[in-house]
């Protein structure tokens, strides 16, 4: 990159252009990470920000720039050809005492050091200095509520900024203040009155990098990488987008820490997007790459065996679970999750059964999807529960419930259940995830979607709302299964649009909303029939033999089968009410034994006959 081609940040823009006009700044933001510097022509490294300031104000005219520390008290930045001596004479004209380059002081020689620096004309023979209070938010415990040193500290401050007065320097003899800089974590650390409508007091925010900071630094921090000096320059093109790109959001400490860690473990540049994996979402080697392929080839069959009569789901949820490991179509700039897939349709019907069965083809187990009831998150400040309280409210060293589980477990199906029971401003954190993979939990951590399968499930599009405002069916198992999907999208596509006013969530789902069919009656003799055979094997577990005749099948099959409005869920309903509990009082009363062999030879609603044999 050429020189003309690298521009400083805009906040230090800002603070060089005001220097002639105001005597104190405060710098705000984004000033604990590390910010870029030109050290040269064409290289752009990452300093801290004191570091930044001191080259820049020397460059400026500066003859001397002095940091405080609340802790270490004062020292000063040293430029190259700086002598040491010359600084400390400086510190010793304010009035404080020097060992080693180090003058420790607490506030009240702050107060003192602040006065004859503003106000000094020989100070320094009269060259420009600059006074950096590093950490100022820790100057004070409560900036409404200041003790008296406190007080008078900034109300010197205060009176200061209006009685400082510029002189002329250096060889074209421009106007210097002997300026002030005070650094916090937030503008309103500081005392409201020492600020507001203060004209001789500029504020300054800090930004976090954006794109073209990102840019400037990634040649540097990539050179020392593996294969960098033998990449050609189109490698090299596309490991600089790719650590920009993965990088977005993150700070310039991150960044540097990314290229230590890829030094570290050997990554070569062209693997540089693996190491801002690994530091986002601490996994050593990426799980997607280590699914056992030939499980999802033959998925379908599996499936099939657990989620029964959804032929068009199943394959529409392994074609996403498919563009996930493969990342075909998949923009993976930033950290967006690997897929995301919203499961509609009538309760019962194996929506959530899916997910799960997804979750055991993935992981090998199926209890290892993190799943969150969203009628649990119906309340206006249900969201706090997600993402965790605010500072100063309860819970909030806990933490969020969504972001401990995904910082813990990064590599997993979430499955938000019954969606649209959720508030409004819960939907608003799933659009975060769904747009920047993003969320940022009530202690301020950033936790990183990028390896997690999202899984939405919702009834919505089942009954719709009459001219009366009365709840009504949409959708019922006599129509086909093209006309249930196209009226649950429609119903759906009004409920986000005109209902939520959050049509944005609705784009982001793009065209994985997977409708599910009705629970037909073929497909209910099948659920019938394995959940009959689950029962009796189950008993042959515990040596017990149980067999049923036909007639009393046929009438657990006619009792269990004649309303299938519930779904599968129904059916597992009716099992119980008229085979489970029947069997289990009859097998209790027969002081039922292992070895023992009995038979179902009649059976009427939640009432039945068993026989020894």
């Amino acid at each position: 990159m050429g020189q003309s081609a690298y521009q400083p940040g805009r906040w230090l823009r800002d603070l060089l252009r005001f220097l002639p006009l105001k005597s104190q700044f405060v710098l705000s933001g984004n000033v604990r990470d590390l910010q870029c510097a030109e050290v040269a022509p064409g290289m752009v490294t990452a300093q801290p920000l004191n570091q930044v300031l001191g080259d820049a104000l020397r460059r400026h005219g500066y003859a001397h720039t002095l940091v405080y520390q609340p802790l270490s008290g004062f020292s000063a930045i040293h430029g190259p050809g700086q002598e040491v001596q010359a600084s400390d004479a400086v510190l010793t004209q304010l009035g404080l005492t020097v060992a080693n380059g180090q003058a420790p002081a607490g506030v009240d020689m702050l107060s003192a050091a602040l006065e004859r620096l503003v106000t000094d004309p020989n100070l320094a023979q009269g060259a420009p200095c600059a006074l950096v209070i590093d950490f100022a938010s820790r100057l004070l415990t409560r900036s409404s509520d200041l003790t008296a040193v406190e007080h008078q500290l900034f109300t010197r401050a205060l009176m200061l900024s209006h009685q400082a007065r510029t002189r002329p320097a250096g060889a074209e003899r421009k106007p210097f203040f002997n300026t002030v800089i005070w650094v916090v974590d937030k503008e309103g650390d500081l005392p409201d009155w020492l600020l507001v409508g203060n004209p001789r007091i500029r504020h300054v925010p800090v930004a976090r990098p954006d794109g073209l900071a990102r840019r400037a630094l990634a040649p540097g921090l990539l050179r020392p990488l593996a294969g960098f000096a033998e990449a050609a320059p189109e490698a090299r093109v596309q490991a600089e987008n790719a650590f920009v790109d993965g990088t977005e959001g993150l700070l310039l400490l991150d960044m540097n820490a990314i290229a230590v860690l890829a030094r570290v473990e050997g990554v070569p540049v062209e693997r540089v997007a693996d190491a801002v994996r690994r530091y986002k979402v601490g996994v050593t080697e990426d799980p997607w790459l280590k699914i056992d392929r030939s499980k999802i080839r033959d998925a379908d069959r599996f499936i099939r065996q657990r989620v029964k009569g959804q032929s068009q789901a199943v394959v529409h949820m392994l074609d996403i679970v498919k563009r996930a490991m493969t990342g075909v179509g998949g923009n993976r700039r930033g950290n967006r999750p690997r897929g995301v897939a919203f499961l509609a349709g009538p309760t019962g019907v194996g929506k959530t059964e899916l997910a799960k069965t997804i979750t055991s083809l993935l992981f090998g187990d199926e209890s290892a999807y993190i799943r969150f009831d969203m009628s649990e998150f119906s309340a206006e400040h249900a969201d706090q529960r997600l993402i965790g309280a605010p500072p100063g409210y309860v819970g909030y060293d806990a933490g969020g419930e969504l972001t401990n589980a995904i910082r813990e477990r990064p590599f997993s199906v979430v499955l938000f259940d019954e969606i649209e029971k959720a508030h409004p401003r819960v939907l608003d954190k799933f659009l975060q995830i769904l747009d920047d993979g993003v969320l940022t939990s009530g202690r301020g951590d950033r936790v990183y979607f990028s390896e997690a399968l999202i899984v939405f499930t919702s009834n919505l599009g089942i009954y719709k709302m009459d001219e009366q405002g009365r709840r009504t069916l949409n959708v019922s198992a006599s129509e086909s299964y093209e006309t249930v999907s196209a009226k649950v999208h429609a119903e759906i596509d009004r409920h986000f649009k005109l209902v939520l006013n959050r049509p944005e969530i609705l784009n982001r789902m793009g065209e994985n909303i997977i409708v599910f069919d009705f629970i037909r009656e073929d497909v209910a003799q099948q659920i019938f029939e394995q959940m009959v055979a689950v029962t009796l094997a189950d008993l042959r577990a515990q040596e017990l033999q149980v067999d049923m005749a036909e007639a009393a099948l046929s009438s657990l099959r006619t009792l269990c089968l004649r309303d299938l409005s519930n779904g599968g869920r129904g059916i597992r309903n009716q099992m119980e009410a008229h085979l489970l509990n029947p069997l289990a009082r009859a097998l209790f009363d027969a002081d039922a034994q292992a070895g023992q062999r009995f038979e179902v030879t009649a059976l009427a609603s939640q009432t039945l006959t068993l026989a020894a044999r």
